[in-house]
């Protein structure tokens, strides 16, 4: 128990446990299990190993430590472990001679990055052969190794050797015709039709990608209603596609929504505490006017279900005018007008496949 007596007002410089263990902050030694403590002599030893900071066996002054016979040193910038001794410049894994690494530009939160290699119009082998759909990389190596992959004619058995996608690739005499992945962001005006091809719409987004700056074949992921405009995302990889799309990675989205009449702060409760549909219950993550406007509502969703914001407003009796997404997995329709498109970055890229946005 605390003594009142020996507490000043503010703070108490010792205290005592029921277990007869004692504290101290006043310069007197403690022992708990044989254990002691000061502060200040700012030293204390615990299991015969003994530490200090006025200038014994490691010194904060001096820019040295020393604990199990291992020794560092700030003013020489070295230290030695295991009777080796480093210099800085030598020193293993030193930040110094970590090859390729460097900080993404401030505010996008994503830390370091492998340095990009420049894009040469080339690719790994082995990246080459799993972009077909033959094996994954790992297998494609294996296959290298045991000469079974031929390029230009030539058998290929080294690793890392970079191959173009014109070049003649061969697995067991069969060719090999890879595909870059490639990911497009577009903002997708309004009606235009969300597909591949549909030989009954008048308009498509595909349409609107030309094929001599993307000569691959991308496909968009997820759909936009044909009257809904905003962040539309088109790729050709298939595993990417499948993450972003599918109910259970529950991918923020963010709308803008124009209504047929003002939009009352009763309902905008209901939405956020869900409202039942025919196919289950839909709930707004977030939800407020945008502006002054009680007519325009921001919305923020995780669902992927099938026009489920329309039918959220719908099922409380409003129509909706116009619909705009302005927020898809991190990414947004920034300096986009409509109808216009571009490749994501690589940093871009880097961030949906490593699933570091909200």
């Amino acid at each position: 128990m605390i003594s009142k007596k020996e507490t000043p007002s503010k703070f108490r410089k010792s205290f005592s446990s029921k277990e007869g263990r004692t504290f101290s902050r006043d310069g007197k030694p403690s022992s708990k299990d044989g254990k002691s403590f000061s502060r200040d002599g700012k030293s204390f030893s615990r299991d015969g190993k003994s530490f200090s900071r006025d200038g014994k066996p490691s010194s904060k002054d001096g820019k040295s430590f020393s604990r199990d016979g291992k020794s560092f040193s700030r003013d020489s910038k070295s230290f030695s472990r295991d009777g080796k001794s480093f210099s800085k410049e030598e020193r293993p894994f030193s930040k110094e001679r970590r090859v390729g690494r460097r900080d993404f530009p401030k505010g996008n939160g994503m830390g370091p990055l492998v340095k990009k290699v420049e894009d040469d119009g080339t690719v790994r082998l082995n990246k080459f052969l799993a972009n077909t759909g033959l094996c994954s990389r790992r297998d494609a190596d294996e296959y290298i190794k045991a000469g079974l992959v031929t390029v230009n004619g030539k058998v290929v058995t080294q690793m890392g050797v970079r191959v173009t996608y014109e070049d003649d690739v061969r697995f067991n005499g069969e060719r090999m015709r890879g595909e870059k992945k490639v990911y497009i962001i577009m903002n997708k005006p309004k009606d235009f039709v969300t597909t591949v091809s549909d030989p009954h719409a008048e308009k498509c987004v595909m349409d609107l990608i030309s094929k001599t700056l993307c000569p691959e074949r991308v496909f968009p992921v997820g759909r936009l209603d044909k009257s809904t405009t905003g962040v539309l995302l088109f790729t050709n990889d298939g595993e990417l596609a499948e993450k972003l799309t599918h109910p259970s990675y529950q991918k923020k989205k963010i709308y803008q929504v124009t209504l047929d009449r003002n939009f009352k702060s009763s309902d905008m409760t209901k939405l956020s505490n869900g409202v039942e549909l025919e196919d289950g219950m839909a709930y707004a993550d977030e939800i407020a006017y945008v502006g002054d406007a009680k007519d325009v509502v921001g919305i923020e969703i995780h669902s992927g279900k099938n026009r489920i914001v329309r039918r959220m407003f719908e099922h409380l009796d409003y129509k909706v005018k116009k619909l705009d997404r302005v927020y898809f997995a991190g990414l947004t329709k920034k300096n986009l007008s409509r109808g216009q498109w571009r490749f994501l970055s690589d940093e871009e890229v880097l961030m949906l496949k490593m699933n570091m946005y909200e």
